[in-house]
């Protein structure tokens, strides 16, 4: 198809929670919505979904191919492929994918997601989402009572190895390249039962498919069935960066952990037209927490549409008759049906 027939009321770059959670709803208010998706979903490495009310322990291929087929029952069309750019034409946006093919759209909704960039600690990569994690709430009853270890890369790790001890007794948090504890941090430790180890860490141990241990540079092996690191969480911002939005530093404990896309509570950006939901505008969001922003965005982007509508309806009904106008009610009203288009009987 060219450019101009491949038109769409909304474009969703990204088919994860998020993106069709918002075409379903625009697809159930009956809009044209086109979803775009890479492919490359954040949870991949995961085994299952939590705290998904309905959903929970469901592998994460399994929801993204239920949201896919409920989105597309009401029309909704889903195609494979990465978004490059996108511009801002007059009447909408143009969409570029990395073949060169491009489709319009008259709003966007972006649900891009992040990218979870891991220290460089040897091993930990090929074990991320499976005994490497972060998140207690989405892995913590998983691994609850297990020998757990917590890697200090943020000020954040003292907070993250008490919170992990809610699930284990069986703490330990490896300083790496931490600067040292104060006396009060360290009397918190203490009153939980949570072990601090000094030194650098090299390297995760692994046998028969599974973390044994924690390997320090100094060559002692703690062993330990977990390690919990706090990644740092970059926006997939590229296309957003196209149409002049840039990314947002999020901080915590004046450590950078992340960036993302700034946006009102409902994911309207500052360019008009544009929304984001999901992790790419909330580093700290769940699977259920993106479904729901991308429910939000989609309610407020079918108002724009509806208030856009009643703008050229108004301007239309106020314009002299012309042929293009004859045209346009024919096709409005009567579809195929119009000039003997449609098959008699």
């Amino acid at each position: 198809m060219s450019d101009r027939n491949q038109r769409y009321d909304v474009v969703v770059v990204g088919g994860g929670a998020a993106g069709l959670s918002g075409a379903l709803a625009l697809s159930r208010a009956r809009r044209s919505v086109l979803v775009i998706d890479a492919g490359s979903p954040r949870n991949a490495p995961a085994g299952h979904v939590h705290n998904y009310l309905g959903r929970e322990g469901t592998p994460p291929a399994e929801l993204l191919a239920i949201g896919r087929e409920e989105a597309t029952g009401y029309g909704a069309e889903i195609a494979e492929g990465n978004v490059v750019s996108a511009e801002k034409v007059s009447d909408g946006f143009r969409v570029v994918r990395e073949d060169g093919s491009a489709v319009h759209a008259r709003r966007l909704l972006v649900t891009t997601g992040i990218v979870d960039e891991l220290p460089a600690v040897e091993g930990l990569a090929e074990r991320w989402g499976k005994e490497v994690l972060h998140c207690p709430y989405c892995h913590g009853w998983e691994v609850r009572d297990q020998a757990i270890g917590i890697l200090a890369v943020s000020p954040m790790a003292l907070h993250h190895a008490l919170l992990w001890r809610q699930w284990s007794d069986d703490v330990v948090l490896f300083r790496h390249d931490r600067p040292d504890f104060g006396d009060e941090e360290y009397e918190r430790l203490a009153a939980r039962g949570i072990s601090v180890v000094d030194g650098e860490v090299a390297a995760l141990e692994v046998a028969d498919g599974r973390v044994t241990g924690v390997r320090l540079a100094a060559g002692a092996l703690i062993p330990r069935a977990v390690l919990v690191v706090q990644p740092r969480f970059t926006a997939r911002s590229a296309v957003l960066e196209s149409l002049g939005l840039r990314p947002t530093e999020m901080e915590a404990g004046g450590h950078v952990v992340g960036t993302y896309i700034a946006a009102d509570p409902a994911g309207a950006t500052e360019v008009p037209g544009v929304w984001v939901a999901g992790n790419v505008a909330n580093l700290m969001e769940q699977v259920v927490g993106a479904a729901a922003a991308g429910l939000k965005a989609a309610s407020m982007i079918n108002m724009d549409l509806v208030t856009d509508d009643t703008r050229r309806a108004v301007d239309a009904r106020r314009t002299p008759f012309s042929a293009e106008a004859e045209r346009q009610v024919a096709e409005r009203v009567l579809g195929d049906r119009r000039h003997g288009l449609q098959e008699t009987r």
